[in-house]
């Protein structure tokens, strides 16, 4: 989608911000950009409004798209991409893959309770599949090239250098 005709220079910036970081939830904006809180939940209540931008919950946080840019599938991708352990979680299944809770305990130096905790959430949104190998239970990115080429296309916009270690994106593509 090309940049929307926007009067306001205020409406600009917060549409443009949120094309140049998708997913992006309220408090982040609100660190990013020079605007009080009600402005900004004006301005974003407008673009929806709208039609310009996309509206997302995740469970935690509301998050904004481009409109029409990202489906339904693509936004849960996103929004699972924004978060710092989300995130790494699927990169280590992206790279070594399928690994079980114990394994992926153990790389990202966090409790099993934690990464559990994680995994469940990934695997209640679709992103992963669990499946027994006798004792263990291994969990795998359900559609990875999706993830991938999101995590590609976005990842100026993610702030995690292990991740683009793990996965060796640039070499890819």
């Amino acid at each position: 989608m090309s940049d929307p005709d926007i009067e306001l220079a205020s409406r600009r910036a917060i549409y443009q911000q949120i094309a140049d970081r998708p997913g992006s939830h309220f408090r982040a904006l609100l660190d990013d950009l020079d605007y009080a809180q009600g402005t900004l939940q004006y301005q974003l209540r407008w673009l929806a409004d709208e039609g310009l931008i996309d509206v997302s919950e995740d469970g935690k946080y509301t998050r904004y798209y481009p409109a029409a840019e990202f489906d339904q599938a693509d936004q849960t991708v996103m929004n699972a991409l924004r978060r710092e352990y989300g995130r790494r979680i699927l990169a280590h299944l992206l790279a070594d893959g399928p690994l079980s809770t114990t394994e992926l305990s153990d790389r990202l130096a966090k409790a099993q309770s934690t990464v559990s905790w994680h995994l469940s959430n990934l695997a209640d949104a679709g992103l992963v599949t669990k499946e027994r190998d006798g004792q263990r239970v291994l969990y795998r990115v359900s559609d990875p090239k999706r993830v991938t080429r999101l995590y590609t296309t976005h990842r100026q916009s993610f702030t995690d250098r292990i991740v683009d270690r793990l996965l060796g994106i640039w070499d890819r593509y």
